[in-house]
């Protein structure tokens, strides 16, 4: 597919006092922007929330995995399915995976790097050797190696990707022919106004104190921040239907997925401690034809904190669409939002108005996802 065809979903949600991505010191991540300091959260955060999310809804094959122990994983599958000692079982996956050239860790068994891939992919891997495990199990380190060269184990890797993998893309520097590409880029959140850094002093009593005992039995410190957020990601809908073996309705699946786990999902850092999961206020998609386009720049000034932090964000987010439509002349091919703003509060009617103005009149959540891919098949067509 060689069409031009970008999905960029802009989200506008507040979340109160949390410490949802930590930094070194441990406290929440912050940046400058627009002169004053910012909450935020990183792309590479949210965008383990929003998989993980979708994994959670989607059946065990379908399933992504990062992890250094893939060898650990493939000996589960070939002793599981060959009822194959694990010790022999890790012989073979050894020998499969050497063809890979995986650079190894420091832990023995371990890969140097994450791999990401799919459930499915080494469940392939591992019935490469189903039905003749005992017999490679026999034979020594050489002939071992000897009896499974030929057998298809990059080539497992490079195809059927799960939809993590087809999205999030996979990187594997020394080994260029198991990169894919990434269908999605997603910004770092930013809080839309100035945030101050605050601390939670807390202490915890012990429940066997003696009655003349007193003092906490433990004390400590834990930073936080609260914040309205604007997150931005964008979806390729070429790269990702390649990605996925050209496989439009799979693309349609896996995009409808992404909208709505980036949509619901939410980091989980310290979220004992402050249980943060909010949903969004806004969520606005833009279809394009000619580039993603973040609209951050519509906070370079920060809100005032005041009340209406959120509706005014949601207003300033409108207002920024509005205008560089307007100034570049380059309408998108189809923009929706679904938002919790009414007209019957008065401060957040004239949001109503400029949403409408800038997105159309506001969809449920349910039908905005339902309507991006009848827009998006129009949009195929019309390209075509």
């Amino acid at each position: 597919m060689s069409q031009r065809l970008y999905i960029d979903v802009h989200v506008v949600q507040t979340v109160p006092p949390a410490n949802l991505n930590r930094d070194d010191q441990g406290n929440p991540k912050e940046a400058v922007y627009g002169g004053v300091r910012r909450s935020r959260v990183s792309s590479q955060a949210w965008k383990r929330a929003t998989r993980q999310h979708f994994d959670e809804h989607a059946p065990e094959a379908d399933r992504s995995i990062r992890t250094k122990r893939i060898a650990n994983e493939l000996t589960t599958r070939i002793s599981h399915d060959n009822a194959l000692e694990r010790e022999d079982a890790g012989r073979i996956a050894a020998v499969l995976l050497a063809q890979l050239g995986l650079s190894q860790g420091k832990k023995a068994g371990d890969t140097a790097y994450l791999l990401f891939y799919g459930n499915a992919q080494l469940d392939a891997v591992a019935a490469l050797v189903n039905g003749r495990a005992a017999d490679l199990a026999a034979l020594d380190d050489k002939a071992l190696t000897e009896a499974v060269k030929d057998l298809p184990v990059a080539e497992t890797f490079t195809t059927g990707h799960p939809v993590g993998v087809a999205l999030f893309g996979r990187m594997v520097a020394d080994i260029p022919k198991l990169n894919v590409d990434a269908a999605v880029q997603v910004a770092h959140a930013l809080s839309t106004h100035e945030t101050q850094l605050e601390f939670d002093y807390f202490t915890a009593v012990d429940d066997q104190n003696e009655k003349d005992e007193t003092g906490a039995g433990m004390i400590g410190n834990i930073g936080f921040n609260s914040a309205t957020l604007y997150r931005y990601a964008t979806v390729g809908f070429a790269q990702l239907t390649g990605n996925l073996g050209g496989d439009t309705e799979a693309a349609f699946d896996a995009l409808d997925r992404f909208v709505d786990s980036f949509a619901r999902s939410v980091p989980t850092g310290y979220q004992n401690s402050f249980a943060h999961r909010t949903r969004p206020s806004l969520v606005a998609v833009v279809v394009r034809t000619d580039q993603p386009v973040n609209l951050v720049s519509a906070f370079e000034e920060p809100i005032a904190a005041e009340a209406g932090i959120q509706a005014n964000s949601a207003r300033r987010l409108a207002k920024e669409h509005i205008t560089a439509t307007q100034v570049w002349g380059d309408a998108p091919a189809y923009c929706a939002a679904s938002h919790t703003f009414t007209t019957d509060e008065p401060h957040t009617k004239d949001t109503v108005e400029t949403l409408a103005q800038a997105f159309g009149e506001p969809v449920t959540f349910a039908d905005l996802r339902t309507n991006l891919r009848s827009r998006i098949t129009a949009a195929l067509q019309d390209q075509a």
